[in-house]
């Protein structure tokens, strides 16, 4: 006696998208092709804000806050926002956090079934189309208040540098210099690194800075949460390296807070950068 045998769409050569396939086969489970009702729906989920990257030599690191909103309420005091893609990128989320999550998802198994069709890894730019195209199949969600705008950075071996891309509601994608950040205390978080970022920072250094910019936007913005010390929450940090990437530890981004926290109890506004 035999067991349920699989269609025979899943025992034939395919194409590299497992969203292409999925799209073909069962679209209802995309992200973007779920039926809703009409009118808006962003005050009813929960959204994740700050998310903040920079490139420093040999690498990028990635960082986010660790708070999600719904209106004026604190939905989530730890959620985490910043993702591994594969091997060698992350991708951080801003906007509706339970679509955000579920299109992560799509992402790193999209990025594996390349790899497991092709036989190699999709190119620093390929990653960053692909993460567009599933943003652009998004954007019924986003015209009803449910958009997703995730950071998307990784190392990238041919060029042998850190990369950053940021996208709009629309997928449209645009690569960064240097640094950028998304997410409803973006502006905030940003003019801080324009004052701390230089070109020479080592990874310590870059994770520094990232950290003083997330501390900068909560100072300034309400759905932005900065480092708990109570409760001992502080934001999830991803750095990626010619060595592939990894989850920096709690008790290293801790320390590095709980350094922050220290100088700024004696210089509320942050270190003060040069005139010149």
């Amino acid at each position: 006696m035999t067991g349920p045998r699989l269609p025979a769409a899943f025992l034939q050569p395919g194409v590299s998208s497992f969203s292409e396939f999925l799209a073909e086969q069962s679209p209802d489970l995309l992200p973007g092709r779920r039926a809703i009702p009409q009118g808006q729906a962003g005050d009813l989920a929960p959204h994740g804000t700050t998310i903040v990257a920079a490139t420093f030599t040999g690498g990028v690191v990635m960082a986010g806050d660790r708070r999600a909103t719904m209106g004026n309420i604190i939905a989530q005091r730890d959620i985490e926002k910043v993702f591994p893609a594969d091997e060698f990128s992350a991708v951080g989320i801003a906007g509706t956090a339970g679509l955000a999550v579920e299109m992560v998802r799509l992402f790193q198994t999209e990025l594996e079934h390349y790899e497991k069709i092709e036989g190699t890894t999709l190119s620093m730019d390929g990653k960053a189309n692909r993460l567009a195209a599933l943003i652009r199949a998004n954007l019924g969600m986003a015209m009803q208040g449910l958009a997703v705008v995730p950071l998307f950075a990784g190392y990238d071996l041919q060029a042998g540098q850190g990369r950053i891309f940021s996208y709009d509601v629309t997928g449209g994608r645009y690569e960064e210099t240097a640094f950028h950040s998304v997410g409803s205390g973006s502006l905030f978080a940003r003019g801080s690194l324009k004052k701390l970022y230089r070109d020479d920072l080592d990874e310590t250094g870059c994770v520094t800075a990232t950290i003083q910019a997330l501390y900068d936007a909560a100072d300034d913005d309400s759905a932005t949460g900065g480092p708990d010390l109570t409760r001992r929450i502080f934001p999830v940090v991803q750095v990626i390296t010619a060595e592939g990437a990894h989850r920096l530890p709690d008790s290293d981004v801790a320390d590095i807070a709980d350094r922050v926290i220290a100088g700024r109890m004696t210089r509320p506004d942050g270190p003060a950068a040069s005139l010149t």
